[in-house]
Formats: structure tokens, sequence, C-alpha cells
């Protein structure tokens, strides 16, 4: 006869993973989930349940809140901790606090140093908090690492370019549009150092190409809103701080 105790943390298993699915797919019946899991004794994984439903629902300090207490409060690998980090610091960075958001990107890095997404999530979380220079330390790290990672050499770009950097900043985006030509983050991203290179036309035609690829996406609002400043000044400089998406 099996024993209790597989069979229970089976069920405990089983229950984390139907919680965690729910709470990102439907955020108000996870969320209800894990308050019941929780009563019935449990413990951390309801609560990492509950705060990623939190942050479905757009409580996004209280679910920051939660992650960080939840990384101290739990014993678990380096891996499961440095990832409940992340969260916090994504939601941190939803909640429109940069400085926290990259605390605890620190954090997260801090016990998983050489995870190549962490280092990125650090990355844009350093450019939101406006520290541009550490963004692009990071992205180095993770372009020596791993040269094939499209997204860092679009966010190694927008890091640059915010430095005014504009030669290395145009050389990362075109390496990433040679590698994914219809990437419109990238495309956004070139059109942005374009038009502060003073090649307005260049940059138009990125911007629309964006519209044409991603309709409706936050990269296609971002290149709209771009395309009707030039039009009605003559001039748009693209915001420092924005992430390509």
């Amino acid at each position: 006869m099996q024993s209790a105790a597989p069979r229970d943390a089976a069920v405990e298993a089983a229950t984390y993973e139907r919680c965690m699915k729910l709470a990102r797919q439907n955020p108000g019946e996870g969320r209800s989930l894990a308050q019941s899991w929780h009563e019935r004794g449990g413990a951390h994984p309801a609560d990492h349940c509950a705060a990623v439903a939190l942050i479905g629902l757009k409580q996004y300090k209280e679910a920051a809140i939660r992650l960080e207490a939840l990384a101290q409060a739990i014993t678990a690998p380096a891996g499961l901790r440095a990832e409940v980090l992340d969260q916090a610091g994504q939601a941190w960075g939803l909640a429109g606090d940069a400085v926290r958001a990259y605390a605890a990107a620190v954090a997260a890095v801090a016990l998983e140093p050489n995870d190549l997404d962490l280092l990125i999530d650090r990355a844009q979380a350093a450019a939101s908090a406006g520290y541009y220079d550490a963004a692009v330390a990071d992205l180095d790290h993770v372009l020596k690492a791993d040269p094939s990672r499209v997204d860092a050499l679009i966010y190694r770009a927008s890091a640059n370019r915010a430095l005014d950097r504009l030669d290395p900043a145009l050389a990362d985006v075109e390496k990433a549009i040679t590698r994914v030509p219809n990437s419109a983050p990238a495309l956004l991203e070139r059109g942005n150092i374009r038009r502060l290179k003073g090649d307005s036309d260049g940059a138009r035609q990125d911007w629309e190409r964006v519209g044409q690829l991603a309709p409706g996406s936050q990269a296609d609002m971002a290149a709209k809103a771009n395309i009707e400043h030039l039009q009605s000044n003559g001039d748009v400089e693209p915001p420092k701080s924005r992430n390509p998406q």
C-alpha cells in the first residue's frame, strides 16, 4: 500500500498546478481557490497562488508585498526563491515603483547570478528606473553568454539610445532585425534611433511597418504615437524609459 505522505504530496502538487493556472487565466477564481486552500493548510504554495492572482486582478502593490514576504519566508531552492522575487519585481513595475522593482530584481539575480532571463528582467527594471548603464552591463553579460538573444539586443539598443550612444544602439537593433526581420519591437526601436539620428523618413517607415506586423500591440500604439507627433510637430523624441514591447 502506498503511504499517505506521497499521496498527500501528489495532491498538493496537483492543487498548486491547478491554482496557478487558474490564477493566470481567471484570477478571481484563482484567488478564491487559494484562500480556501490556505484555510485547509495550503501554506506557502497557496500564498504564492494568491499573490499571482492579485497581479491578474491589478492589485500590483499588494501582490508585490506578498511575493517579497513569501520569498523571505519559504525554505526552498535558490531558483524558486529567485523566481518569486522576480515576480515581485514585475509586480512592483506594474505598480509604478521602478526603484522597488529594481531592488527585487537585484535580489533575484543575487540568488541565481547566471540565469539569463533574470538578468534581462533586471536590465529592464534598471532601464525603467533610469539606471541605463546598469542595464547595458547586464545585457552585455547576457549577450556574451548567448549572442543569439534578440530580445537582449533590442533592450541594449534601447538603453544605449537613452544614453545617446546612437551608433552602438543602431548596430544592435540592425543585428536583431537581420535575425528576425519582422520583429515589431526591433522595428519600433530602429525607428526611434533613426529619428534621433535625423532620418525621419526611415523612422516613419519602420513605425508604419510595426502597425502592419502587430496591429493593436503596445509596440503599435507607441509607433502610432510617434508618427502622430512627427506629423503634428515635425519632430518627436521617443521616451527614454520605454522598453520595447
